[in-house]
């Protein structure tokens, strides 16, 4: 059982917008910073830092490090970064439960950061191939000579964001491979659109109580030199009308997933201290809750997005739960098909023994209880802030409900998935 004290996250903001001028490294140190003043440990106390990354900024190798001496911690502080594409933020977490269940740490800060807007531009081999002829030259004219060979068309770029969505081994993208769930599991474009108009008014409603502020810290915004405090995702007024305007994105002929039913390339980090409940006592810190089980599973890349079902059936054998047990349920929104596909796979029996090997059914999720205050179509989705975005939303959930238990699961690019039971302190 890993102890969660606390939590907190930066407003999640579109790509190319508000958060544009903070690297990842900068805002996993931002929010390493304020979880530390929430909580009142002092920089002395954390063993370790963890964070999830997955564009692994060049000018920060291992970022985490560069996070933890950013925010003030000693140089005595050991750091290192995980990559598990979508669930980086749910990885460091794991790595977080085994070093600490190990005896190797005791007191860890764990989270996710990614700054999907600074994911760079390439240069192709031929421009590469320009640069290091023009390295190795000795002579003026060795150097002429490789300068002549330059063509105009060597300058166009590799957009490291687009390979990064990718799946090298199925040749997919992830959008299309939403599309395929989308055809598989007869999700129309009506089912995804509402799904998505859903999303975007759940959140809006947790924006205007207040509920969403509670995990967030304002942030300085260099843009429009302002404070910012909120997702700026979650469309106040957004309808139907206006998603069904929007044009398959994917498949220009035949698809139906588009910018409006998937999730917008988002800016953002999120971080948590994880404790062993006996270490949290030493220092009189009150976990908000705990991590009581978790589990990953791999399945084909072109399928991804049913990682939520692969995994939490791992988790349930693992841990003998059993769908009923969660009060709550936060299912990250890649896609709006590809959640839905989870809802139907959850609750179909032959999905259950055709591919996940069991004889019933795993149990229907049940919108009542899913992503109550919006999910990533509205949010946004930093890839390597999400896993740690979903399990502080979910025990902050349980704490305003009086609730018991919450499973925060998530599908993964190229063919894995994560799920995570929770439990309220």
């Amino acid at each position: 059982m890993l102890a969660i004290i606390d939590g907190v996250r930066t407003p999640f903001c579109k790509a190319g917008g508000r958060l544009s001028g903070w690297d990842a490294d900068d805002l996993g140190a931002f929010v390493t910073r304020e979880v530390i003043a929430r909580t009142g440990i002092s920089p002395g106390d954390v063993d370790e830092v963890i964070f999830g990354n997955v564009a692994q900024p060049a000018h920060a190798c291992n970022v985490a490090r560069v996070i933890a001496l950013k925010a003030g911690l000693p140089e005595s502080t050991i750091a290192h970064t995980v990559q598990r594409n979508c669930a980086s933020g749910m990885q460091a977490f794991a790595t977080a439960a085994m070093q600490i269940q190990t005896g190797e740490s005791d007191l860890i800060i764990v989270g996710g950061a990614e700054s999907m807007t600074n994911i760079p531009l390439l240069f192709g081999d031929k421009m590469t191939e320009l640069f290091a002829n023009m390295f190795r030259a000795k002579t003026a004219g060795k150097r002429i000579k490789a300068l002549a060979s330059f063509r105009p068309g060597f300058l166009k770029p590799i957009i490291g964001l687009q390979l990064g969505l990718s799946d090298v081994y199925s040749g997919l993208n992830m959008g299309q491979t939403a599309e395929i769930l989308a055809r598989e599991f007869g999700i129309t474009r009506s089912d995804q659109d509402e799904f998505a108009l859903m999303s975007h008014q759940r959140a809006i409603a947790a924006q205007q109580a207040g509920r969403i502020n509670e995990e967030l810290s304002p942030i300085f915004d260099d843009r429009y030199k302002t404070t910012l405090n909120a997702d700026d995702g979650p469309r106040d007024g957004q309808t139907l009308e206006a998603l069904g305007k929007l044009r398959p994105y994917f498949d220009r002929h035949a698809g139906t997933v588009t910018v409006g039913n998937a999730c917008p390339v988002t800016d953002g980090a999120a971080a948590m201290i994880v404790a062993s409940p006996k270490r949290a006592k030493e220092l009189g810190l009150e976990p908000i809750g705990y991590m009581t089980g978790y589990a990953f599973a791999a399945l084909a890349g072109s399928h991804m997005g049913l990682g939520p079902a692969y995994a939490t059936a791992k988790l349930f054998d693992r841990t003998g739960m059993k769908m009923s047990d969660f009060d709550i349920v936060e299912l990250n929104e890649a896609f709006a098909a590809q959640v839905i596909a989870n809802e139907r796979a959850f609750e179909s029996q032959e999905f259950a023994r055709e591919h996940l090997g069991r004889k019933k059914a795993l149990g229907a999720i049940g919108r009542e209880r899913l992503n109550v205050n919006g999910g990533a179509i509205a949010f946004g989705h930093p890839v390597g802030a999400t896993g740690a975005r979903l399990i502080l939303t979910a025990l902050q959930e349980l704490k305003r409900r009086g609730d018991s238990k919450a499973l925060a699961t998530l599908c993964i690019g190229g063919g894995q998935g994560a799920a995570f039971a929770l439990e309220a302190a």
